[in-house]
């Protein structure tokens, strides 16, 4: 049984056919890249899968269960982490702070952030960051970071309620090209190693050829192709939609 199951979902807005009959599945452990032009339909998508849409028709089923049409909150509860295209992390507090905020609300408890974040789950948050190579930085306030590190912290409060698929929405956004590439060899690490299953949206050709395992091209709202990066390299019908696009569909160096 695949973690994740996409089942032939579509979504309108007003006489806009923004996804059509879109279908795909994703394996514990795998990482699948979502891909396409701009308006695409890959928003639309990956917003039906995290609850923050409804889909017209259609199913998604998390690891057998279905979860169609469940709010953001109660589809987290269930075991399904997202990270944004901006890096949402409190400014103020230190990066250690932000990975023990999402613990206290990985507890419930996050309606008593009166009580400071600094005395829940320590050690846990920091076993957290050194997972991520944020340990040493644990005390410094997230404002004093690079956008890369940031992202790296984002990751660490992703992973603290133990998600069994995470949703990573443009996480290369903003950053250096070695950052890219770097973040999510992390993410690809972190996957094979607690068997979760990543979806991403990019735009970045190298980070989906170089990383993802599995590669879904959206096009007006139709699921184009879907295979390994090889195998999307060499479509046809990939190529032709890209072309003129500005997008690099080789393999980086």
């Amino acid at each position: 049984m695949s973690l994740l199951q996409i089942e032939g979902i579509s979504k309108s807005f007003g006489g806009v056919q923004a996804v059509r009959n879109v279908s795909f599945g994703l394996q514990a452990g795998e990482l699948l890249a979502l891909i396409g032009p701009n308006g695409a339909g890959k928003s639309t998508t990956f917003n039906m899968v995290g609850g923050q849409l409804a889909p017209d028709s259609g199913r998604v089923r998390l690891a057998g269960r279905d979860i169609t049409g469940l709010p953001p909150r109660a589809i987290w509860r269930l075991g399904v982490g997202r990270t944004f295209q901006i890096a949402q992390t409190f400014a103020s507090l230190t990066v250690a702070e932000n990975v023990q905020m999402a613990l206290l609300s990985a507890d419930r408890r996050i309606f008593a952030w009166w009580s400071r974040a600094a005395a829940h789950r320590r050690a846990d948050a920091l076993a957290l960051l050194e997972q991520v190579g944020m340990r040493a930085q644990a005390d410094r306030p997230c404002s004093e970071l690079a956008y890369g590190d940031v992202k790296r912290v984002e990751l660490a409060m992703a992973l603290a309620h133990g998600p069994r698929l995470l949703l990573m929405d443009e996480p290369t956004a903003g950053m250096a090209p070695g950052e890219r590439v770097a973040l999510m060899q992390l993410a690809r690490c972190i996957a094979r190693e607690r068997q979760m299953g990543v979806l991403f949206t990019e735009h970045s050709m190298d980070v989906v050829f170089g990383q993802a395992d599995r590669v879904a091209v959206l096009v007006r709202g139709q699921l184009l192709a879907e295979g390994t990066p090889q195998q999307i390299r060499d479509d046809a019908r990939v190529q032709q939609a890209y072309l003129g696009t500005g997008l690099v569909l080789e393999k980086s160096a």
